[in-house]
């Protein structure tokens, strides 16, 4: 499939809801690929049984994986930013590091500690544990970005968790930072993440909220959507249901996560600027830190507001 081109018919697939097994749904929404401007219009529904909310028909696997290039906003190369580069290196920094604060208050990491992160893309994460811990890193990424800087102290496995052997049992800490609403079989991975957490372990999960203020303000313009990559959207009900439904205990919910809200109140702003014609990056990384110093006061009460995001912890039942 041509990237240029718009999706034919034969590259979708009609799939039941993947939380209860419905096939009777309602439409929501028609979401477009609104970061890079790729053709293609992509229908969201929402299951008329249990109220989950994905994307059918989707692209098949084969197809969506030419979505996942280096354009692709967690696998883009481009690090020199000009005289901006500082504040882009540190606010990337600052993400692995507000990831890092959340999972403390869950879990004490060591030498001995072993950790599984799920859609690990550039791995920055797990290098930063790494270095400040001595864990012992896997990562797992339906796309080998393995030559990238750092990946020689990390277990890195290419393709999807089903595919992986994987001690069970065998982790302390499973995160995944933005990949279940990627999924294309969310229940699996979810069954699988409990049978590798240990005793103790935590899963560690942040998606999009459905349910939010930044979902009211751009509806199909949310940057949530991510079409046509995410295949699912979580409100806080359905995404504590499915972790249930597998077997999981919810340790703690929080209605934020690491991940920066503003980044969704900005690119939600300019979707709806642009209309599907994607965003330039090069020219939008001065405005995006412009705002986000304006819009530091809202920033502060993001754990109050529901802004966007939202993070489940989780061990076995």
């Amino acid at each position: 499939m041509m990237l240029s081109a718009i999706p034919s018919h034969s590259a979708f697939e009609i799939v039941p809801c993947y939380l209860c097994g419905g096939t009777d749904s309602r439409p929501l929404l028609i979401g477009e690929d609104d970061l890079t401007g790729k053709p293609g219009r992509f229908q969201f529904v929402t299951c008329d049984r249990c109220g989950l909310a994905y994307q059918n028909p989707r692209l098949t696997l084969d197809q969506i994986k030419h979505y996942y290039n280096d354009e692709y906003i967690a696998h883009r190369k481009k690090t020199n930013w000009g005289w901006l580069t500082p504040f882009y290196l540190r606010a990337m920094r600052k993400h692995d590091l507000a990831k890092m604060s959340l999972i403390d208050r869950y879990v004490k990491l060591n030498k001995d500690a072993n950790v599984l992160d799920i859609g690990c893309g550039a791995a920055t994460f797990l290098q930063e544990l790494v270095a400040r811990d001595g864990v012992h890193a896997t990562g797992v990424d339906f796309k080998d970005l393995s030559h990238l800087p750092g990946f020689g102290q990390i277990d890195f496995r290419c393709g999807l968790l089903a595919e992986q052997k994987l001690g069970e049992r065998s982790f302390d800490l499973i995160t995944m930072w933005h990949f279940l609403e990627h999924d294309y079989d969310p229940v699996g991975t979810l069954a699988r993440c409990r049978d590798l957490l240990s005793t103790e372990g935590r899963l560690v999960i942040e998606v999009p909220r459905l349910d939010s203020l930044s979902f009211r303000l751009y509806h199909e313009r949310w940057p949530g959507l991510q079409a046509p990559q995410h295949t699912l959207l979580f409100s806080k009900a359905s995404l504590l249901e499915m972790v249930r439904s597998q077997g999981l205990e919810v340790v703690d919910y929080l209605p934020y996560g690491a991940f920066p809200p503003y980044f969704y109140l900005f690119t939600g702003l300019a979707f709806k600027i642009l209309k599907g014609r994607g965003l330039n990056l090069d020219r939008a990384i001065l405005p995006y830190f412009i705002g986000q110093l304006l819009c530091t006061p809202l920033l502060l009460l993001q754990r109050r507001l529901n802004l966007a995001m939202q993070t489940v912890v989780c061990r076995r039942a």
